[in-house]
C-alpha cells in the first residue's frame, strides 16, 4: 500500500496502474461502514484509493471541525488489512493553497434539508469531491447511503460537469441496535449513546405505516415525529419525505422516496434515511 500526503506524487503512484480505479473519499476514523465500501470496491475494480481528509470547507462556524476525530495510524492499518493500493493524506494547505478561490455549488438541492441547517456545507463536499476525482481519476467512486443527500448532490455535479466516471453506493451499515455507523457516534455519552436508536425506529416505524398503505407524506412524517418527541434527548431538526434524487419533498408518494430526518443529541448531530 502506497500512502502520501503529496498530490503529484499520488498522481505518479495513478498512473502506474492499468485498470478499474475504485476511489473511496472519507474524513478518516474509519469504521464498518468505510470497510464495507473499501470491500465492495477491491471486488469489482482492479485497484483501490482511498482519502483521509478533514476537510475544512464544509464544516460550518461553530461545527466541530477542531474536536472531529483523528486515527490515522490505525485507519492506514486497517487499509492496508483491506488491500487498499494507495492512500492520500494531504493537509488542509496542499488542498486549499493561499489565494485559492475556486468553489462548486450544485444549486437547489444543495439548499435542502442538510443544506438549509448547514449553509456552505454542500459547497465544501462538492468541491472537495470534484478535487478528488481529478486528483485520483477514478472509473467510480464508491459513498454511504447514510449521506442520501451528499449522494445527491454528487450524482448532480458528475451529470452536470461531465465527469467520466460512475457513482456507486452501498447500504447503511448499522450497529446492532440499529443506530448509523458514523464516526461522530463517538462524540455520545453513555445516556446519549442509549438514546442513538429513537432516530432509526422512528424511521422503521414510519416505513412500517408506509408498507401497511400510508403514502401521504405529512402521515409518514407525523409516525416519525411522534417516535422522536418521545426521547426528551432528541432535538428534531427536520423530517423530509423527498425524491430520492432532487430531494424535493413530496406530497404523497406514487413511485419511490427518500425518507430522511436529522436529531441533535447532546451535541452530537446525527442523520439517517430510508429508501421507500
Amino acid at each position: 500500500m502506497r500512502v502520501t500526503e503529496n498530490i503529484n506524487e499520488l498522481r505518479t503512484i495513478r498512473r502506474a496502474m492499468t485498470g478499474v480505479f475504485g476511489l473511496i473519499p472519507t474524513m478518516g476514523s474509519l469504521h464498518d461502514g468505510h470497510a464495507s465500501l473499501i470491500r465492495r470496491a477491491r471486488l469489482e475494480c482492479d485497484h483501490v484509493g482511498v482519502s483521509i481528509f478533514v476537510n475544512p470547507a464544509q464544516f460550518g462556524a461553530g461545527e466541530d471541525l477542531a474536536k472531529y476525530p483523528h486515527m490515522l495510524e490505525n485507519d492506514l492499518v486497517l487499509l492496508e488489512s483491506l488491500g487498499v493500493d494507495a492512500v492520500l493524506t494531504p493537509a488542509p494547505e496542499n488542498v486549499y493553497p493561499a489565494a485559492y478561490q475556486t468553489w462548486i455549488a450544485v444549486d437547489g438541492i444543495s439548499t435542502l434539508l442538510e443544506g438549509a441547517d448547514r449553509p456552505g456545507h454542500f459547497r465544501g463536499v462538492a468541491t472537495v469531491v470534484a478535487k478528488l476525482i481529478n486528483i485520483f481519476a477514478p472509473e467510480r467512486v464508491y459513498f454511504g447511503q447514510k449521506d442520501a443527500q451528499q449522494v445527491a448532490v454528487i450524482r448532480r455535479m458528475v451529470e452536470d460537469l461531465n465527469f467520466d466516471m460512475s457513482i456507486v453506493v452501498s447500504p447503511i451499515i448499522r450497529e446492532t441496535d440499529g443506530l448509523a455507523m458514523s464516526s461522530r457516534n463517538a462524540y455520545l455519552n453513555a445516556d446519549e449513546r442509549k438514546a442513538a436508536p429513537v432516530l432509526y425506529r422512528a424511521l422503521s416505524a414510519a416505513k412500517a405505516k408506509f408498507e401497511a398503505g400510508e403514502k401521504k407524506a405529512d402521515g409518514l412524517k407525523a409516525v416519525v415525529i411522534e417516535t422522536l418527541s418521545a426521547e426528551p434527548l432528541a432535538d428534531v431538526r427536520y423530517v423530509s419525505v423527498a425524491d430520492p434524487d432532487t430531494i424535493e419533498e413530496l406530497h404523497e408518494i406514487s413511485g419511490g422516496a427518500l425518507l430522511s430526518a436529522a436529531v441533535i443529541i447532546g451535541k452530537t448531530r446525527l442523520i439517517d434515511n430510508i429508501l421507500l
